[in-house]
């Protein structure tokens, strides 16, 4: 049995300490632990009092290390062997990383570990609780079992900003329901390039549609800051701050190197404002995001490229100067994995180029002992100001008290039950019927009878890892018929189809079928590895060739062979940014772009066979060869083979 402090508000008649129990994990062992009430106190423990006057009580009492340590964040792997050291380090945060997770992926073993991992924050001197963050960026999805939505491209497809919101609402009561507090996303990058590996990430290429979308900020976190405390509330992230959909392919200091991830922002004031800043303000002052997650890319002013490019995690007129100062934003900064790694000098300049322009929590997942050790003695050194330190972490302690971190660091269940529930699944269904854009429908085609037998083929037709794409159980995700639960398309088809006969690579011969449905496109990546023209990579020994967005081969010889040898062919393309079709075109009788629609394959089928309409419409526009990108509305000579905002209608069946 051992004891673990948490300060709440003491009650008037309560001269003696509570003593509740509490589960918490250690390792594989489950220990009781007693966490003993109203230990001390104090004014910043006292609910009644306004945050921000805890806030000031709290960071009066606090030392140097920690408050340096409430401005660290480290890998969960990282402190998995020894958690004393969330204890010695006074860390303020934790994060699962992509596929980051406890060994037992469960609901309760989620729980578990972020209770466990709490317990020993709440043994350090001030009991500071932990927030602990993970990618929810499509859902709960480093979750076994978790709901698992379209990704963002198919919701902005969707054009259904209230839908955005229901989604995260539910993606909110899930990931808090199993520990974590807070979820990096919503990305409001405006994707400019789709040969860029993380367009699925973004809700489209036109701000103004990516601002449209920022409904889900409301779904994860509420009403503004009143509602974060609630057990269906997380805190978000608006990121990557900003411009990360902008970047060049190429570059005149980087001729030879493709550098769309982590790359360079060529651009002017006016133009950056219009199309990357655009989606923050009201990220900022309508939605009152908690915090934002500056980008890896940098911005060069200059016209030729030939300028200073800065890193935003080293922008200071745009993380001070824009975002709080002009915007008045008042979450904190929290910086991308490793980020200020990539600031020009040794770690020390690093750091303190970082703080001084305003970064106020760093994601630094193995070096947070380093980092911690190199800010206190900048801090000493005199090259960082105190008063830069104490606006970092009263940003931070505020976000914890409106979490009700203080009165509550523990899960709360009460939601746990609900994970991949079927009300939630329901609405990722309707999510997925709702961002297929139909793009060609040759004699009125779809939708499809269900006394048809429908001949099945193509890579991606059963498949829920292709379908559910990156950031899915790992960072760059898996193919796999049955990675995680739920349905593929094949699975959808046959609950409506009369007959079905499937063949992936379409060998099987096609007759008796009265329709063929070809479902192609890509396999999973994240940013990075989905560059095209970016590095090949190795999963487990299989080689993972550098992506394109040409079909591959085997997906070009199933269409044409399925297209020419029926009369009717339907073509889905499952994928996470627009692929070459222009020379299977006039082959395809139906053309639809399915995007990445996650776990409920049975939302393309309703609206293959007229259960819903089709109703989506181009989030981004579709090049006629990848040679078009960057292909953007409004650019000059714009003639894409189908526009941005296009998308046929069709009516549901009765």
């Amino acid at each position: 049995m051992r004891t673990v402090v948490v300060p709440t508000l003491r009650s008037a008649d309560a001269s003696v300490a509570r003593t509740v129990p509490v589960s918490v994990k250690a390792g594989a062992e489950v220990a009781r632990a007693t966490v003993v009430v109203d230990a001390h106190g104090l004014p910043y423990q006292n609910r009644k009092l306004p945050v921000a006057a805890r806030v000031k009580d709290l960071l009066a009492r606090m030392t140097l290390p920690e408050k340096v340590g409430q401005m660290t964040q480290a890998e969960r792997a990282g402190v998995d062997a020894d958690q004393g050291q969330i204890t010695s380090l006074f860390l303020g945060s934790l994060l699962s990383g992509g596929g980051s997770t406890p060994k037992n992926n469960t609901p309760a073993g989620w729980a578990d570990m972020v209770d466990s991992y709490q317990s020993h924050a709440l043994a350090t001197r001030l009991q500071i609780p932990l927030i602990y963050g993970v990618d929810s960026v499509h859902g709960h999805n480093n979750l076994a079992g978790a709901t698992i939505f379209p990704h963002n491209i198919g919701m902005g497809a969707t054009r259904d900003a209230a839908l955005v919101r229901d989604e995260e609402h539910i993606t909110a009561i899930e990931t808090r329901a199993t520990g974590p507090q807070w979820v990096f996303a919503p990305c409001l990058c405006v994707a400019r390039d789709d040969r860029w590996g993380r367009t699925y990430e973004s809700y489209g290429e036109d701000p103004a549609l990516v601002s449209k979308m920022e409904t889900g900020i409301d779904g994860f976190q509420g009403n503004g800051t009143t509602d974060l405390a609630k057990p269906d509330r997380v805190l978000a992230t608006a990121k990557h701050f900003a411009g990360d959909g902008d970047t060049e392919y190429g570059t005149s200091t980087n001729p030879s190197g493709y550098t769309l991830d982590q790359g360079i922002v060529i651009t002017d004031w006016s133009r950056f404002a219009r199309i990357d800043l655009s989606p923050y303000v009201p990220a900022v002052k309508v939605h009152k995001v908690g915090s934002i997650m500056p980008s890896y890319s940098s911005v060069d002013w200059t016209s030729d490229g030939l300028g200073n490019p800065i890193k935003m995690s080293a922008n200071k007129q745009l993380m001070t100067g824009w975002l709080k100062q002009r915007m008045g934003f008042k979450g904190f900064l929290i910086s991308d994995y490793d980020a200020i790694l990539q600031i020009p000098g040794d770690f020390a300049t690093q750091v303190r180029t970082s703080v001084n322009a305003g970064m106020d929590m760093f994601m630094q997942p193995n070096d947070y002992l380093k980092f911690e050790n190199t800010l206190i003695n900048e801090v000493r050194a005199g090259r960082v100001p105190v008063g830069r330190i104490n606006d970092a972490v009263t940003r931070i302690l505020t976000k914890k008290f409106q979490l009700g971190l203080f009165e509550h660091p523990y899960t709360d269940r009460t939601n746990i039950a609900t994970v991949g529930s079927r009300a939630h699944r329901a609405v990722a269904r309707r999510a997925v019927a709702e961002s297929q854009v139909l793009l060609k429908n040759a004699g009125g085609l779809l939708p499809l009878k269900r006394t048809e037998h429908v001949y099945v083929a193509g890579s991606n037709a059963d498949d829920i890892g292709n379908q559910a794409g990156g950031w899915t159980l790992t960072w760059q995700g898996q193919s796999g018929r049955q990675v995680i639960p739920g349905t593929t398309i094949l699975d959808g088809i046959r609950q409506d189809a009369a007959a079905v006969t499937y063949s992936k690579d379409a060998s099987a011969p096609t007759t008796g079928s009265t329709v063929g449905v070809v479902v192609v496109g890509e396999t999973p990546y994240a940013e990075g590895y989905g560059d095209v023209g970016g590095p090949s990579w190795s999963d487990n020994g299989a080689p993972r060739p550098a992506k394109s967005m040409n079909l591959s081969a085997a997906d070009q010889a199933a269409v044409t062979k399925v297209c020419t040898g029926l009369p009717k062919c339907v073509v889905l393309v499952v994928s996470g940014r627009p692929q070459v079709v222009t020379p299977l075109l006039p082959k395809i009788r139906a053309l639809v772009a399915s995007w990445l629609p996650g776990s409920e394959g049975e939302g393309v089928a309703d609206v293959l066979f007229g259960h819903r309409a089709f109703t989506g419409k181009l989030p981004v526009s579709w090049p006629r060869d990848e040679f078009q990108e960057p292909l953007n509305v409004g650019d000059p000579g714009y003639h894409p083979l189908f526009p941005f905002g296009y998308g046929l209608t069709t009516r549901a069946r009765a």
